[in-house]
């Protein structure tokens, strides 16, 4: 695929991704699925396919990790500025000894502690959201790979 198409197909994707997501806030479902920190996983999950911070356990688990220490810091520690940097750090540090390691999820902590979240936050959006992109991530690349391998074929 050349790198124009790879490269529409790939915005078309994170938009249709983060556009679904934004929707579904919209509906008064209650359910919550779009943070800030999806838009740049986004970018890894549909721009780049193959790195490992765009695999499937890196996003969910990454995502969720960060999101409970997030949580945690929250309700049993509080916000300032050292619990702020001690969660960011102890985030990263447990991405990279899971081997969930997913950038945009460094910034779960901060998110959930400015913002004031509580439990529910690792359901919706964190959960719910990060497997709608890596379903739709996998649907979009399957697809992609799918018309690659009907032209060398056909």
């Amino acid at each position: 695929m050349n790198k124009l198409l790879f490269s529409v197909v790939s915005g078309l994707g994170a938009a249709v991704a983060i556009g679904l997501l934004s929707y579904i806030d919209t509906l008064q479902s209650g359910w919550v699925l779009l943070m800030a920190p999806f838009g740049a996983t986004a970018v890894l999950v549909f721009g780049l396919p193959e790195s490992p911070l765009a695999r499937p356990k890196n996003v969910i688990l990454g995502h969720f990790l960060t999101a409970l220490i997030g949580v945690c810091f929250m309700q049993w520690v509080g916000v300032n500025p050292v619990s702020l940097a001690l969660a960011s750090g102890l985030a990263v540090s447990a991405m990279l000894l899971t081997g969930t390691t997913h950038p945009p999820a460094g910034a779960n902590p901060l998110l959930i502690m400015l913002s004031g979240q509580s439990w529910s936050f690792l359901i919706s959006p964190v959960l719910s959201g990060a497997c709608a992109i890596v379903l739709l991530g996998w649907l979009i690349n399957y697809l992609r790979n799918y018309r690659a391998r009907e032209r060398i074929v056909g």
